[in-house]
Order: structure tokens, then sequence, then C-alpha cells
């Protein structure tokens, strides 16, 4: 297959202003934090972007008497249709800023351009446009009687999707009324903090959205602190269970979207290059940190060997290299912690006995990169089979008939999503239903949309974002 010689073309970094330093957003004004700073660095240079203020105790007091302020006097009080105003406000700032927003993105994060700008901040300004839709029409979204807010929201975000998950979480909250102190990740709080300018520029009341960085303890602060009513959390399983075991016996309410190890299975009559397509995005898109990342293949073993040798040939075309150039498939890995953590289970896995497979690219000298890697020959007990490596690593494994498919992608301790391939409805409708999976894609993977839920079952936590069903678990109800 011939390989094609891509000029360079970066996207210029002018667009973005950093600061050298960044302070914390409190009750609308940028203020400095009690604590050390720490260092956000660019993960594809290991240059350091910014110092980045560390919220303390005292902080987390500071943003969370705000968010109470803001909200019994101005926030709660105002109309729905007031409300919507402002966000309709934010998702048309986020589009006029949006090439800056996804230049950020991809220098804190690591994840090619193309994907900031096609994919996160598009979505990002569509969940605030869809939400302030709501705002004045909540007695009408089937909530239950006399839907609420619940008064100061807690909300800690990931480092894979650190715009689009702080869109997913402050969008819902201000729309149904709540106010909110949200913690961005500490590998990666730079888009975080430019939003704290969009709420200025949107002259979103003072004290409505407060910004917090800093790393486990700042958020656990915020888990522990009793003026907060409700904790909204996407990252790690084994964090969400530390927060649920924390809240346990008090009044806050949570919702907790965690880990998975989704299945992507594919029958024989399924287009098989479509297919390959949809396996590609659905485990390598941003280098794998995805929490529904399709992780797992399953492929009927008649086409078993034919789907490998095309999918290893599309793997071949793969640009791995620098985020900020427009022909970049994959970027960098976010950190240096989680590409140990990628190596560690690779080794795991051939140790065990799994067959691996990349490309052989060249790889950068300086950042943390790991090239796209297939792993074959992987049994259920195999730990690259079980646990969430969130890097670019895919295990395949075959099977013959449904039942079969249905019982290997099930044999999982999570339960967020999974992947369809056929051109027999009937078999989509039948395998959707006996998935245990919050979402199933059928021919096509990670297709996001804010009118739509997304969360999952067992070990991947409870509740949904995004749509109707994520309005519920900002309201209560209720006499």
């Amino acid at each position: 297959m011939p390989t094609f010689e891509y000029a360079p073309a970066p996207e210029s970094r002018a667009v973005v202003d950093l600061q050298s330093s960044y302070g914390l957003f409190i009750n609308g004004e940028f203020v400095d934090g009690g604590g050390t700073s720490f260092k956000s660095i660019s993960p594809a240079t290991e240059e350091v972007l910014a110092e980045v203020s560390e919220a303390t105790d005292a902080d987390i007091d500071k943003a969370v008497a705000a968010a109470r302020s803001a909200y019994t006097r101005v926030w709660s009080r105002m109309s729905g249709a007031d409300r919507g105003k402002y966000l309709y406000r934010i998702a048309r700032i986020l589009q006029e800023r949006a090439r800056e927003f996804a230049v950020l993105e991809t220098l804190d994060n690591g994840k090619p351009i193309k994907e900031s700008r096609d994919v996160d901040v598009p979505i990002a300004a569509a969940h605030f446009f869809y939400h302030a839709g709501w705002a004045d029409k909540l007695e009408y979204a089937s909530l239950g009687t006399n839907p609420r807010p619940h008064g100061v929201v807690g909300q800690i975000i990931p480092w894979n999707f650190p715009l689009l998950m702080l869109a997913w979480k402050i969008a819902p909250a201000l729309a149904t009324g709540n106010t909110v102190v949200l913690k961005p990740a500490e590998t990666t709080p730079l888009t975080a903090l430019l939003f704290a300018e969009v709420c200025q520029q949107a002259e979103l009341p003072p004290g409505v959205v407060n910004i917090v960085t800093g790393s486990g303890p700042t958020g656990q602060a915020i888990v522990d602190h009793p003026g907060i009513d409700k904790i909204a959390f996407t990252g790690s399983t084994g964090v969400g269970k530390m927060i649920a075991r924390s809240i346990a016996g008090t009044r806050k309410k949570a919702t907790l979207e965690l880990g998975g190890k989704a299945a992507n299975i594919v029958f024989d009559d399924a287009p098989i290059d479509q297919a390959v397509e949809g396996i590609v995005n659905g485990i390598f898109f941003n280098q794998g940190h995805v929490c529904c990342a399709g992780s797992r293949l399953l492929v009927q073993e008649s086409i078993a060997d034919e789907f490998d040798r095309r999918l290893k040939r599309r793997l071949g075309t793969l640009r791995v290299g620098d985020p900020l150039d427009k022909n970049t498939d994959v970027g960098a890995i976010n950190s240096r912690a989680q590409l140990d953590r990628i190596v560690a289970l690779t080794d795991v896995g051939e140790g065990e006995g799994a067959v691996r497979w990349d490309s052989g690219c060249a790889l950068p000298t300086k950042g943390f990169w790991f090239r796209p890697t297939i792993f074959t020959g992987v049994s259920q007990t195999h730990r690259i089979a079980q646990e969430e490596i969130f890097g670019p690593v895919l295990s395949v494994l075959t099977f013959r008939t449904p039942q079969e498919a249905v019982a290997k992608a099930n044999n999982t301790p999570y339960g967020l999503s999974a992947g369809i391939w056929t051109e027999k409805g009937s078999r989509i409708l039948w395998m959707a239903d006996q998935l245990k999976a919050g979402v199933v894609w059928a021919n096509t993977f990670n297709q996001f949309d804010p009118t739509s839920p997304f969360g999952g079952y067992k070990e991947s936590g409870y509740g949904r974002e995004g749509g109707r069903h994520g309005l519920e678990a900002y309201v209560k109800t209720g006499a």
C-alpha cells in the first residue's frame, strides 16, 4: 500500500495568550490561591506552559460561600428564561473563541488539533446551546413535580476531555438553577481557566461559576465540604468508589461517570472497511484516553484473519506526532504517569502470552508517546482484556455465535458502552437488548450529541449526562 508524505501543517500558537501564572476563579474574579503552585506542562514537548495555584481548604470555603451567596441571592431567583440567556451568551462566546480554545486544549492535553477543533469545542458549545433551551422548560421535561435546583454543586472533571467535560457538567447545572464549584484535572487546568474568562465576558453573576485548581486533596475537600449539595464526577472507578464512600450517609446526591472496557463486536456480514474505520475511531481517537473507548474488539472467527490484515494496514497509515499539526491522527499521551501505566499493562499483556503488534512508526524524542498497538491471541482472563488501559491499545478476541459474543462482551466489571457491526437490523436490536452497557452504537462508534443521554452500569458509575435524562440529576422534586 503506498504511503504519502504530508508537509507539516502546524496550527499557530499565537492565537493563545498564555499567562505565566494563574490563580483561582472565585466570585467572578481571579484570586491567588493559599497553597503552593504547580506546573502545567505540554505532554508533546514537556515544556512548562504555566504555573497554576493549588487551592487550600480555606480557598474551597471561599468558593462554596461565593456559590451559596450567588445561589440564594441571584441565580435561584432568576427566571429560567433569563438563565437561558446567559447560557446562550456563553455558547456564542465559545464559538467566537473556538480557535483559541482548540489550540490551548491541544497544548495542555496533547490531543490532535483536528480533534480539539472539530469535536471538543463544537460539542462543548452545543451543550450550552442545548441546555439554554431547557432552562425555561423544566416543568415540561417530565422530571417530576415541582422540579427545583439542589443548590451548590461540586464538580470534578478528568484530563481526557477538559473543556467538553466542563460543558457536560456546568451547562445542565446552570440551566436548572444550581451554582457551581468546579475542579479541573491537575494536568489540564488551562481551558477551564480560560472558560472563567468567558464567564466574565458573558457577565455571568459573580459566584455562579467558581473554578478551583489542584490535585486529589482539592477534589476531596470539595467532596467533603458540608456546603456542597451534589457531587458530579467523571474519572476513574477507584476515585469514584472513594467519593461514594465519602458521601454515604449524607444528604449529598451524586452522579459518577467512571471507567469502561467497551467491546466493539464485528459480525461476518459487516462492511469490513467501514468497521475498520469504526474500530480505529473507537480506540485510537484521543490516544485511547476515552472512558467509553472500544478497547476490546470481538470479531467473528470466519473473518478474523482478513479483518486483522485490513486493520493493521489501516494502522500503518496513522500519523503519530505533533498534536498542533493538522495532519496528525494520534497525539501525545497526557502525562508521564499515564504513559508508565500503559507501558506496564502492555508489558503484562506480552508476559501473559498475547501477541503484540504496532506499526513501528517513528516517535518524537521529547514528550510522552506510545504507538497504536494491537494484541491478538487475547483470552478473557488476560489483564489487558479486563483492566482499563486508557491508552491506544486494542485487545482482539474472536467469537462464533451471537450468544458467545454477548457473553464475552458482558464479561467485564464495567458497563459503559458497546458497538455492534452488522447489516441485520434484527441482530442489532437483539444484541443491544442483551448487552449490559449504558450506550450501544450500531455501525458507528464514539458519536456524541447533547440531546442524547450518556452513562453506564456496574463499575462504570450511575446517573446520566446529556439529554432530558441528564437534567434529572440536577433537580429535586416533590413538595
